[in-house]
């Protein structure tokens, strides 16, 4: 018996011995979400190899040049190794050269050289990509923030090539074969051409001698032997390698300037003498990012999905400074095509990000956000607008002026790195305006939503929507204004924060088209995509009311008509019905396979709307809720989400959640209560204190809320503040397969509403 019990307590070591060396970027799986298509997405992700927040990402490619779906699951080749920049596949890449291994004959077009692969034959990590290709090359990649280092391993007795694509537009190369090195330019995609001289610079080292060389058009397949520098739409380069070489290659670039490119690879890839020293590198950085949240307590793939989703979400935004000789940070603006000193950031939407990325940003890296905020107002400076869709320069894309969602939140939550009078100034400017770039630089509508109370439809497309969130946007803005004491600004927002009301439809329970003289659109369908909404129906942007949940519950006649209205969002048909949209898209294939009734995660209007239980006395409905949405609808694999994962949204979302809370309204400092998935959450935080959330009894069925203290203090509310948060302390939960009740439903316990009664 003593000795079965010491076996047993020996491999109980040993087992939890071995636990605590797992390396958390291990359980990251960057092929989640990559088994997407045009018709349906399952995160429309790509294996992306980088670090935190990188200026450049690597991937694969098994699509065409320029098509935004440029890695898929399902493909069976390979047709090169991209530099890669891209947020989403609809806004498509920029910026993108690639290279390819090719063996035998010299193959330089895509569609000729590309090479079979296996997912058996594929490592897929943020710090590691590796992939044996059918042609016997073994390709591998390490990442750096502005570069990559690469190894291609040829097979003993094959040719060996290397393929450099110049990609969709005007690139440059120069071969020099001393040096063993090319340099050029690339200036493609969507934002590279507002300025002549906005250029991605490379410079590509070698370790290995060419045996022959020359350059080559993509758009004629001409090539020219010998040939050490050309210019032009799609031109490249190859290089001919002794057979069965292996072939070590460090790459960087730069949109200052070649000189600076050269730089970014002194910086970050210098020292490194092999692969494996950046590849170690990149681990421990991402080990380190990702140990900032160290979750505990579940299941293996919950952990993995957990790691999968926050590595996603630290992707963005993109740092788009780079530093000098003398580590400083400098950049070129694609807002004024001039060099400027200090910080930027890009490659974000703020209508899909401003609702979670950007708040666990502000909770993990605050000196990052603080940053990040601060650069909005350079972007005003050198364009005349804040930001709405940066990619890399202002799109405007979708709809809302986001921007003073993001100001907002930063000051509420204490992060003052920026002139609030001036980032009022910039707001109003944006609200009473509308500028050149698409619908969400400036605005749309914004003379009939200040005159009559709302955007009116058909003049305005997505009419309704606007007015919700632009009445969301005042809202910050006249918050930002309070904060700091501006009576001038408190005034003009606070008039508009309200203007949700004006397309509340009493008749028919609903948020509704309304046209310019007041009536109401005829003929209304709930279950009706499109029209005076973006990218949904009326069940979904009835909850767009983020500042004001109790005012939206007083429309609906209380507390107890609110949470059926909830309840029945999951209850009623997953009806499609097309509108204006004239067919299918994605997001209503998505809401149909979730079969939860009219909740469209896949897309973020409805991405809160759980979390509003907490404000209608019934907070365990958010706990249950948020559980199953975790449950089913994400996992770490190909098939990895409910629909886009978009720049990071909707893997914030996950991870939040999982951690037990939620931003249901930026620009305030709270956190709205969910249920945590792990037992264990202990976040490390920026200044040093740990905040570590205890949920006792966790299971899959223990998913409510039985008791909480904070710091042994009974805590009934629905919320925890961003102080709170910050300032460390243990948050400890009782969980229970029954709800409670009674916990959490009186009127002090419930989060920010601009409404009190």
């Amino acid at each position: 018996m003593t000795k079965r019990i010491f076996t047993f307590l020996l491999l109980y070591i040993l087992a939890n011995s071995l636990a605590a060396q797992v390396d958390l970027a291990d359980y990251v799986n960057t092929l989640q979400g990559t088994n997407s298509r045009h018709e349906l997405t399952r995160g429309n992700t790509y294996p992306t190899t980088a670090l935190p927040f990188g200026m450049n990402t690597w991937t694969p490619q098994t699509g065409p040049n320029g098509d935004g779906w440029k890695y898929q699951y399902f493909k069976k080749t390979i047709r090169g190794f991209q530099q890669a920049h891209q947020c989403s596949s609809w806004s498509n890449d920029y910026a993108v050269f690639s290279l390819m291994p090719v063996t035998g004959t010299l193959k330089l077009k895509e569609n000729d050289r590309q090479s079979g692969f296996t997912h058996e034959k594929e490592t897929a990590k943020p710090y590691y990509y590796q992939v044996a290709l059918n042609n016997g090359v073994n390709t591998e990649i390490a990442p750096t923030e502005r570069g990559a280092h690469l190894r291609f391993t040829f097979p003993k007795k094959e040719n060996a090539f290397l393929v450099l694509d110049g990609y969709t537009g005007l690139s440059e190369v120069k071969i020099d074969q001393k040096n063993k090195t090319i340099t050029g330019y690339v200036q493609n995609g969507r934002g590279m051409d507002r300025f002549e001289n906005f250029k991605n610079y490379f410079v590509i080292q070698f370790d290995k001698s060419f045996k022959a060389f020359g350059t080559w058009d993509n758009t004629t397949g001409n090539k020219q032997d010998e040939n050490t520098n050309a210019e032009g739409k799609g031109i490249g380069a190859y290089l001919q390698f002794n057979t069965g070489e292996t072939v070590q290659v460090k790459v960087a670039s730069s949109y200052i300037s070649l000189k600076q490119a050269k730089q970014n690879l002194k910086n970050e890839l210098g020292k490194a003498r092999k692969l494996e020293e950046t590849k170690n590198s990149a681990k421990n950085i991402w080990n380190k990012h990702l140990s900032k949240i160290l979750v505990e307590g579940g299941s293996e793939e919950q952990l993995k999905t957990f790691y999968s989703c926050f590595f996603r979400a630290s992707l963005f935004t993109r740092k788009f400074y780079e530093l000098n000789e003398n580590g400083e940070p400098y950049y070129f603006s694609p807002y004024d095509g001039k060099i400027h000193e200090g910080y930027m950031y890009t490659d974000t939407g703020f209508w899909d990000t401003f609702r979670a990325q950007f708040p666990l940003n502000a909770l993990l890296y605050p000196e990052m956000h603080g940053r990040y905020v601060a650069a909005l107002l350079d972007a005003y400076d050198q364009c005349g607008w804040l930001p709405s869709w940066s990619f890399p320069s202002e799109a405007g894309s979708m709809i809302g002026n986001h921007a003073i969602s993001l100001l907002a939140d930063a000051w509420a939550k204490g992060i003052r790195t920026f002139d609030p009078e001036k980032a009022l100034k910039a707001y109003y400017h944006e609200a009473t305006e509308k500028g050149p770039w698409g619908p969400a630089n400036g605005r749309h509508g914004f003379k009939e939503y200040y005159t009559l109370g709302y955007v009116p439809y058909p003049k305005y497309g997505e009419a309704t929507a606007k007015t919700l969130e632009y009445a969301y946007d005042d809202f910050c803005g006249y918050n930002l204004a309070k904060m700091i004491g501006n009576k001038f600004y408190v005034d003009v927002f606070s008039r508009q924060m309200y203007n949700y009301k004006n397309v509340w439809d009493d008749e028919v329970g609903f948020m509704r088209g309304r046209r310019a003289d007041g009536s109401w659109l005829p003929d209304f369908d709930a279950y009706e995509w499109g029209g005076p909404f973006t990218e949904g129906n009326a069940w979904h942007y009835v909850w767009s009311v983020f500042q004001d949940p109790k005012g939206l519950i007083n429309l609906m006649g209380g507390e107890k008509n609110f949470n059926k209205k909830m309840d029945s969002v999951f209850t009623v048909p997953n009806t499609v019905h097309v509108g204006t949209y004239g067919g299918k898209i994605h997001e209503m294939t998505e809401m149909e396979m979730a079969n939860m009734g009219q909740y469209a995660h896949g897309n973020q209007p409805i991405q809160h709307m759980i979390y509003l239980y907490n404000y209608s006395g019934q907070p365990w409905k958010a706990q249950q809720r948020s559980r199953e949405i975790m449950s089913k609808l994400y996992s770490y694999t190909e098939n990895g989400y409910p629909g886009d994962e978009d720049q990071g949204q909707t893997s914030s979302w996950y991870v939040l959640s999982a951690m037990g809370f939620y931003s249901v309204c930026p620009g305030t400092d709270e956190y709205v209560l969910g249920s945590p998935v792990f037992e264990k959450t202990t976040i490390t935080l920026e200044n040093g204190e740990k905040f570590i959330i205890s949920a006792k009894n966790n299971s899959e069925k223990n998913i409510y809320i039985n008791k909480a203290n904070l710091n042994s203090v009974e805590f009934t509310k629905n919320y925890l503040t961003y102080g709170q948060i910050i300032q460390g302390g243990n948050f400890e939960l009782e969980m229970s397969q029954k709800p409670n009740k009674s916990r959490g439903i009186h009127e002090l316990d419930k989060p920010f509403s601009l409404t009190k009664n």
